[in-house]
């Protein structure tokens, strides 16, 4: 059975960098977004992580996981938002006290993503894969990230519906600033394999594939432990994004995760919007994603709003989804069952 965090109307935030901290040249930006969410109404506590980058790194991996176990043991601090992604999280986990974790809500993407989805198959706590805490210092968050605070309130036995953004950003403009951070540019579109309706339904697993495919062959990656465990074998509905790989490394790592198992009994899959996904020669992502479908027999819609091409979708590692597309525009339903 999955365990799902409550998030409570007076919470803290604990910002801690298992991954990359803020160096000091960006200090400002940090300091932005924590004056702008204690002004509506959240209390916020900065580890010392969250302050330092060297060498790829916020810290030594055991101080950053010491650090992460303390915020997650802190009753007086209600939700992890750590201020963004990175590159060695992976050095972390032998660190990270699984056993100890407490049922509070962890919120992130990108390195980020490779400690959600490693809590949640180890331990059935669902996870929290959207914003990051430093795309928060706008005056307001456009409606698609906004949902973030929403997503995280349900009570268990409840649903949300989220809907595909009507646009996003194509790259940044640091010159023409919004109040909402992003700058929203292009028409947002949904595509499928099919160009069908597309319904898909199963429990949500996944994250930026650049991070979360070394977790195959280790003790933090047992995807099929977590289902007999915690999901009495339903099928899963995987949502993938992809930061820097080119298509054929993208294509190799697919094809691991299905020979790891972990595409066994999946319902569907869900790429990102992406930069990346370089062509090789002839071949492109479209070429990989038309594979895959015929080898997993499964839908697989694409473009979708999660990840490094903002805004984002808040997607729930653990919650059973119904996806819906149609001519374009997409929907989301997750329960908290």
């Amino acid at each position: 059975m999955i365990q799902y965090p409550f998030l409570e109307k007076e919470i803290t935030i604990g910002v801690t960098a298992p991954s990359s901290g803020v160096p000091t040249e960006l200090h400002e930006l940090l300091k932005m977004v924590c004056n702008r969410v204690k002004r509506k109404g959240y209390s916020v506590i900065c580890g010392d992580t969250a302050w330092t980058q060297d060498k790829a790194k916020s810290a030594p991996a055991s101080k950053c996981a010491e650090e992460f176990n303390e915020m997650m043991m802190n009753d007086d601090i209600h939700i992890i938002i750590p201020p963004w992604g990175g590159e060695l999280l992976i050095e972390t986990l032998e660190f990270i006290d699984f056993d100890n974790i407490q049922t509070k809500w962890i919120l992130g993407y990108s390195d980020i993503s490779l400690l959600l989805l490693a809590i949640t198959l180890k331990t059935g706590m669902a996870t929290a894969h959207g914003t990051n805490f430093i795309d928060l210092r706008g005056e307001y968050s456009d409606n698609t990230t906004a949902m973030w605070e929403s997503v995280l309130s349900l009570k268990k036995g409840e649903s949300i519906l989220q809907l595909s953004s009507e646009q996003y950003q194509k790259e940044w403009q640091f010159d023409q600033t919004t109040p909402y951070v992003f700058n929203f540019t292009e028409k947002n579109e949904w595509k499928s394999i099919s160009n069908n309706l597309v319904q898909i339904q199963g429990r949500l697993l996944g994250g930026c594939i650049d991070t979360i495919r070394h977790l195959i062959g280790t003790r933090f990656g047992e995807v099929q432990n977590f289902k007999e465990n915690y999901i009495k074998d339903e099928p899963i509905l995987w949502f993938l994004e992809n930061c820097e790989l080119s298509t054929t490394d993208l294509r190799r790592s697919l094809v691991q995760m299905k020979l790891a198992g972990w595409f066994t009994n999946c319902s569907g899959i869900m790429f990102g919007r992406s930069q990346a996904n370089t062509t090789v020669g002839n071949y492109t992502v479209e070429d990989v994603y038309k594979e895959l479908a015929m080898e997993l027999q499964v839908p697989i819609i694409y473009d979708i709003d999660c990840g490094h091409v903002p805004p984002q979708i808040t997607f729930i590692n653990g919650a059973y989804a119904e996806v819906e597309l149609c001519s374009g525009k997409g929907g989301i339903l997750q329960y908290f069952i």
